[in-house]
């Protein structure tokens, strides 16, 4: 999808961020009926086949280092999303977004080369504990730990996004790796037991569930991967809660207090310094 209609990278991952956050009102259709495997499954799955039959990749002329390379990326991808979706079944949106950026948050900070690159890690990490419920008050550690984990994959996530971009293009990259992320998220979706309340009324949802969360966004990144720095896409993605809360406020009804839109201003200052000021960095290769 990428490489048929081009964004630029910035852009790119903005449009990725929004697809993601509206797609989760059509996931709250379908999550009390399917149950965190199962709507993961449903999302993967439709994802697979949309990028399948629009992309066509052919499996027979990719090389050896092709697929070492998009083997890891695909499954890193699919436990992203298995586990992100345990995490959401156990503790609310927001604070399961808010640990889960921890990943690439850090991955920014240990691939930094500049002092100024701190401080806007700095100022996203003030956001996200201005969003973040610290009173502990219902706060799973089976949740907690599952969205920390998340944001391991998503961190590994995104070295592997860019170093597959490197040597396969971006359409190929992500409807391959879908194949792979499917594999490891269906036999959890068959163990949990509900797939089969799935029904005909469920496709449409299912299907834009699939383009929203998944195709699109999963297509934009890889194509931004290619041109911009790991680190730079990391604190980008500090946009992530902010994006949240406008579309729970726009989709949703949910109210913001003065503290949660000063967590906006926050996150969104990191991601803007850190689109304006970053440095050139090498590219990660094979």
């Amino acid at each position: 999808m990428t490489d048929k209609f081009k964004v630029p990278p910035f852009p790119a991952v903005i449009l990725a961020i929004l697809s993601v956050q509206i797609g989760a009102a059509f996931a709250k259709s379908l999550f009390p009926v399917l149950g965190a495997a199962g709507t993961s499954t449903v999302r993967i799955g439709i994802s697979a086949l949309i990028l399948l039959a629009f992309n066509r990749p052919d499996l027979r002329k990719l090389t050896a280092a092709q697929w070492k390379a998009v083997i890891p990326y695909g499954i890193c991808l699919g436990a992203m999303n298995g586990v992100f979706y345990l995490s959401l079944s156990r503790i609310p949106l927001g604070l399961a977004v808010a640990l889960e950026f921890i990943g690439p948050l850090m991955l920014s900070v240990l691939t930094s080369k500049s002092r100024l690159d701190y401080l806007w890690a700095l100022l996203a990490i003030a956001g996200i504990a201005l969003i973040t419920p610290w009173n502990g008050n219902g706060i799973d550690l089976y949740g907690a730990a599952m969205a920390l984990l998340a944001g391991t994959f998503w961190a590994g996530y995104i070295i592997l996004g860019q170093r597959t971009s490197t040597v396969i293009d971006g359409a190929q990259a992500v409807t391959v790796g879908m194949i792979f992320a499917i594999v490891v998220i269906l036999p959890f979706g068959i163990a949990d037991g509900r797939l089969g309340n799935f029904t005909v009324a469920m496709i449409p949802s299912a299907i834009a569930l699939g383009l929203l969360c998944s195709a699109i966004p999963f297509s934009l990144e890889i194509g931004a991967l290619k041109h911009i720095p790991a680190k730079t896409f990391s604190i980008l993605m500090s946009l992530e809660p902010a994006v949240a809360a406008v579309c729970g406020l726009i989709f949703l009804k949910e109210y913001l207090s003065l503290i949660e839109w000063l967590a906006i201003v926050l996150v969104v200052t990191a991601s803007l310094g850190a689109t304006l000021t970053g440095k050139p960095e090498k590219q990660i290769v094979q």
